[in-house]
């Protein structure tokens, strides 16, 4: 086949492949709410995580950027964390496990021994994360005004900056979620692989824990990953600028935000692509 001739094919063949990716979102969005151990633990939790941390620490007061100073609920000071943290969940911790179980099962060598494309495979897990991530983000916002009280961003640039850091990031988080889920052996054992890194990432990263409150040394550690970066720019876009001087370096680093999270959409791409199988090769 000529050049020119393998390229008209290719052509003609790529709306076919988006074509099938898009009509398997709805089929994976579908799926992951008829499994009731995936909208507990990424759907729901952050909604839940948020409401543990408001009822255990309201007491204490507000958090302030420094003594004296105006401060902001404990509710309102975790939400951007949450935010961060759902992101995480939704694209690494469901598609890593989904994926590595769809091996271990057999459902992706059935796919395997269709026409279906990898490409057409990844879309329609990226489409579930980002229409799953979306309604999450939603719940979660809506509850955080409505049970919570926490005054939501009135400016156009708030929103603007949550709106990139929140597409950057579930792309971002999508992509290392489907690299990921190569490392577990077995669909049984993908919790115990998967769970345990984005639990630590949680809690060095400025989700749980105060992020400039920990050592210098864990917070070089978490600024080689991806979430730190997210909950940095989601602090940004929920916070008072007061909160900018909490950061490591008195900047929200909104240039840096983008620069790693693309980054890592990057890494996450090549070794998804590299490492995905439709079968284990040690199968």
């Amino acid at each position: 086949m000529s050049t020119a001739t393998f390229a008209e094919a290719s052509a003609r063949r790529a709306p076919g492949i988006v074509g099938t990716g898009l009509s398997r979102i709805g089929y994976e969005v579908r799926g992951y709410f008829r499994s009731p151990d995936a909208v507990f633990f990424t759907f729901l939790f952050p909604v839940i995580m948020l409401g543990i941390f408001t009822a255990a620490f309201s007491a204490a007061g507000e958090i302030s950027p420094a003594p004296g100073e105006p401060g902001v609920s404990v509710a309102a000071y975790y939400l951007p964390g949450m935010l961060a943290a759902g992101i995480l969940l939704s694209g690494v911790q469901n598609l890593a496990v989904d994926i590595a179980g769809e091996k271990s099962d057999g459902t992706l060598k059935r796919l395997g021994g269709t026409p279906l494309s990898p490409v057409s495979y990844f879309i329609g897990k990226i489409g579930q994360v980002f229409v799953t991530g979306t309604l999450q983000a939603g719940l979660l916002l809506a509850t955080s005004a409505t049970l919570f009280g926490i005054a939501l961003p009135t400016t156009t640039s708030a929103w603007a900056t949550f709106a990139w850091v929140f597409v950057l990031g579930t792309a971002t988080s999508a992509l290392l979620g489907i690299a990921l889920s190569s490392v577990p052996r077995s669909g049984k054992s993908a919790t115990a692989v998967v769970i345990p890194i984005v639990l630590v990432l949680q809690f060095i990263s400025g989700v749980y824990l105060q992020f400039s409150m920990l050592p210098a040394w864990l917070q070089d550690i978490a600024s080689l990953f991806p979430l730190k970066w997210m909950a940095q720019g989601m602090r940004a876009a929920f916070l008072p600028a007061d909160f900018e001087s909490l950061e490591r370096h008195g900047s929200w680093e909104l240039g840096w935000v983008a620069v790693w999270l693309l980054a890592w959409l990057v890494i996450g791409l090549v070794a998804s692509r590299l490492t995905f199988r439709w079968i284990r090769r040690d199968a």
